[in-house]
């Protein structure tokens, strides 16, 4: 009787073997965070086709699905992949083979960083940089150019201030773009001392100068964009929103995605331009797999640390200086017209009061209290207590990013007193208008960090660990919040919610494992997180093999 009972066995196993579903990709022995609408976890989750088949506990996953590949993921932490809301892919990669100014402590060493730079790349037509930022220099002035001027005679230098509204321009880069002294410009200035120019260029004059920088071709978009990817998915970031780009850029990342050589997805935002408007406008809103272009990125101001941003009152440390916008408000209410009879979304930065209070009444003027169009506001930073309230009444996104205020909190008091203080980034605030906030980086300006967005979001401190206590600690968000903002409520803002942002049977299988257990790890310990393994539809993008 031994042998039947035996076969009778094997051929049960047998049959129990090919009953389970065939995967591609099978993880287990972790924690998964699946950020779905109870915020639930798991221990395993099956993938096939690069897309998640289920979650579940690691004996029902084992049980119900096989696979060759399966990743033991050892007891750590898995999340989704982490999507920023803000932030300029193109020019990041295109930072990463320009001159590094970020951190620099003088003027003095900005020139002596080029100096260096130039050594190593003295062939390169224009020598380009960024990363200055004056509020960190004792004096804390704008620089002149005069230096550069004796280094340089010949080529021409554009050094753009951090957050890319200023820049400093050798006197070779003033004569090709034509600019004389004492010449003035809508949305911008050409600062000036002693009747002479300084080469400092705020926002719309920043533009005269850089549209003279040769086109870029295939071959430096594709350097720029593979090391762009290849730093931003070792950071566990798998979706990226770029905010601001040309259609001849986004043709270039097409083909690039095509060929197989970029797999970052990204949702892209056209700049406000003609060229654009008509290239896309008349075909609606362009989708593959890994490229969604639905946005439209226009400007209402500038920058709070160059003193472009526009403000109700004067600069408390400017008095009769308010700021300006970048364009009429005629202007923006007819891009908000014209985009209110399209499917393409209106996505404006904005950071004063002012400029925030335009654009916020020109977007209520549009939009139907309960819309799903999901207009945003970039940044909203410095917003006036009667305006908040417009971001509810008309369903407006305000996308934020909670490093710019650990950024700013060192001077931003000096722009804007005490005060006026208390309702700029004012991130939970923001939050109750609609009951979700997107997150963002807004990168290069900021390190592309998700976990220095976390750090600020939740303890509002920077990488320093300052200040004590935290910078204005009632509008920190919980954990679960800053976690949603970067995965789930960030693919929303990009209409991409049921495509990627939560770990849920049916989305791609985009996830990172970290050693760290965000929902757990101490405030000292946020910046120590390390990323074991990147995963973009199913497939490895970061992590030993």
């Amino acid at each position: 009787m031994r042998l039947p009972v035996l076969s009778v066995c094997l051929l049960s196993l047998l049959a129990a073997c090919h009953s389970r579903t065939a995967a591609d990709l099978i993880v287990y022995n972790a924690r998964i965070y699946t950020v779905d609408s109870s915020f639930s976890t798991a221990s395993a989750m099956a993938v096939k086709d690069g897309k998640i088949l289920a979650t579940g506990s690691d004996s029902a996953i084992l049980a119900a699905y096989d696979s060759k590949e399966k990743t033991d993921a050892q007891h750590h932490f898995v999340y989704p992949g982490f999507i920023d809301a803000h932030a300029h892919f193109v020019g990041y990669g295109q930072s990463l083979f320009a001159v590094a100014l970020y951190g620099s402590a003088s003027f003095d060493e900005v020139v002596q960083r080029v100096q260096q730079f130039t050594k190593e790349h003295g062939s390169e037509a224009w020598i380009l940089g960024r990363g200055w930022d004056q509020n960190k220099w004792p004096g804390k002035a704008f620089p002149t150019n005069e230096q550069l001027n004796q280094l340089y005679p010949d080529k021409p230098v554009l050094l753009e201030r951090i957050d890319g509204h200023a820049a400093i321009a050798n006197a070779k880069a003033l004569e090709l773009a034509g600019i004389k002294p004492g010449e003035t410009i809508a949305g911008g200035t050409f600062e000036m001392a002693n009747g002479k120019l300084t080469g400092v260029l705020v926002d719309n004059a920043v533009r005269r100068v850089s549209s003279k920088i040769p086109t870029p071709q295939k071959a430096e978009y594709e350097k720029w964009l593979i090391a762009a990817q290849q730093r931003c998915f070792a950071q566990g970031l798998t979706t990226i929103t770029d905010c601001g780009l040309m259609y001849h850029d986004i043709d270039m990342i097409d083909t690039l995605q095509k060929e197989g050589k970029l797999s970052m997805r990204l949702y892209a935002m056209l700049s406000d331009d003609s060229a654009n408007y008509a290239h896309y406008l008349n075909k609606g809103p362009y989708k593959t797999d890994r490229l969604f272009v639905k946005g439209v990125k226009v400007y209402a101001d500038g920058a709070l640390g160059s003193r472009g941003a526009c403000l109700i009152a004067p600069y408390a440390d400017k008095p009769g200086w308010g700021g300006f916008l970048l364009s009429s408000q005629a202007h923006f209410d007819s891009v908000a017209a014209m985009l209110s009879k399209t499917d393409f979304q209106l996505c404006t930065h904005a950071i004063g009061d002012s400029g925030n209070r335009v654009i916020l009444t020109i977007y209520n003027k549009y939009l139907q209290h309960g819309n799903d169009k999901r207009w945003r506001i970039e940044h909203a930073q410095v917003i006036h207590p009667d305006d908040v309230a417009l971001f509810g009444k008309a369903a407006i996104i305000p996308s934020v990013q909670p490093t710019h205020a650990t950024s700013d909190m060192y001077w931003a008091a000096d722009r804007l007193g005490a005060e006026r203080l208390k309702t700029a980034y004012a991130y939970k605030q923001l939050l109750e208008q609609n009951g979700w906030i997107p997150l963002g980086t807004d990168f290069p300006v900021e390190d592309i960090s998700p976990f220095k967005t976390y750090l600020a979001a939740v303890f509002r401190k920077d990488a320093k660990g300052f200040p004590d206590g935290g910078f204005q600690v009632e509008n920190a968000l919980s954990r679960e919040q800053a976690i949603r903002g970067m995965t789930i409520w960030a693919a929303k803002a990009d209409f991409l919610e049921k495509e990627v942002g939560s770990l849920e049977a049916g989305k791609k299988a985009d996830f990172t494992i970290l050693d760290q257990d965000l929902m757990e790890v101490t405030e000292a310990s946020v910046l120590q997180t390390k990323v074991i393994a990147t995963y973009s539809g199913g497939k490895k993008v970061y992590g030993t093999p």
